[in-house]
């Protein structure tokens, strides 16, 4: 922010500096943190830390007019991958899925879990984790301990 803007908005110049000191603060609470803190993080290390009593809304602007925006600390997982080369079974089910017993119809889901270091998918029919999406050895697992615990009825 240029100091003459700043001033012609009748900003005085102790607010000036009291501003360029906070700044230098934040900074360091930010680069420390690895830009994984925002506005209200950093307020509370201010206050907690440095015993600066600052509103959240200031330490807002000043992080947002000099950049120092937080780094997102994860990325929503891929869900779907239609851009490959397999085969597409058809809808032999067609959404009725009642059946007159057990091991007759078998559907199985995929869905993910956040974990510690990142992402897991799971298959669901058995079970099996894979730390990434795949049609390959964990859906063949996840079938394999299905049929394991029920085998499949002939029709």
């Amino acid at each position: 922010m240029c100091l003459l803007q700043v001033a012609k908005h009748g900003t005085s110049p102790r607010r000036l500096n009291e501003d360029a000191r906070l700044l230098e603060l934040i900074r360091g609470i930010v680069e420390r943190h690895k830009r994984r803190y925002g506005s209200p993080r950093v307020r509370r290390e201010l206050r907690e830390l440095h015993g600066k009593r600052v509103s959240q809304k200031r330490v807002a602007r000043l992080m947002r007019e000099n950049g120092l925006n937080a780094r997102r600390g994860w990325r929503r997982p891929r869900t779907t991958d239609s851009g490959h080369g397999l085969g597409v079974c058809e809808n032999a089910l067609n959404r009725d899925f009642s059946a007159e017993g057990p091991g007759r119809k078998w559907v199985s889901d995929i869905t993910y879990l956040r974990v510690l270091g990142g992402w897991l998918y799971l298959k669901v029919v058995g079970w099996a984790f894979s730390d990434r999406m795949d049609a390959g050895a964990t859906a063949v697992a996840a079938l394999g301990m299905a049929v394991k615990n029920r085998p499949p009825c002939p029709t």
